[in-house]
């Protein structure tokens, strides 16, 4: 699983031209579900540490301009999007494959889970796009702050330096 979190003043999803889902102060994480993603990733260590680091990023200011306040800490919400594009392979040519991207039934599931158990760490602060949608994504990145987590680097130990 990889999850692109932005750190946003505010975020919406559109779809028709319809707005189903929008977030005040908070993170816009997409989600992508990678081959080695199956049914028994939500009970691994990996997908519970993503939920952590999700929930715990201190990358909001404190009152002395410090990014040390996490979600928890400043009652910010999370519009989580699906997105299969992030297993894009972009190795040969100009097309990118998504081989690497995992079977959409699986996603789903995998998908519908995640927004679960985000709600269930962040009650009623969390909002979903539409899986598998034409989707039109507006945000206001702020800082701009991004940050990629994968949780292939939740599987391993960490190394010196690494932390």
């Amino acid at each position: 699983m990889r999850l692109v979190v932005q750190r946003v003043s505010h975020a919406s999803v559109d779809v028709a031209g319809e707005r189903v889902a929008a977030i005040g102060q908070g993170f816009l994480a997409l989600a992508g579900f990678g081959p080695d993603d199956g049914p028994d990733l939500p009970a691994s260590q990996a997908w519970r540490a993503m939920l952590d680091k999700l929930a715990g990023l201190r990358v909001f200011s404190d009152s002395e301009g410090k990014m040390n306040l996490s979600l928890a800490d400043t009652g910010g919400e999370v519009l989580l999007v699906s997105q299969f594009t992030l297993y894009a392979d972009c190795r040969k040519g100009m097309r990118p494959g998504f081989s690497r991207a995992c079977p959409p039934d699986t996603a789903r599931a995998l998908f519908d889970r995640l927004a679960r158990d985000v709600e269930a760490r962040l009650p009623g602060r969390t909002a979903t796009g539409v899986f598998g949608a034409d989707m039109a994504v507006s945000l206001t990145n702020q800082g701009p702050v991004t940050i990629i987590l994968d949780s292939a680097d939740f599987t391993r130990p960490a190394t010196a330096g690494e932390g």
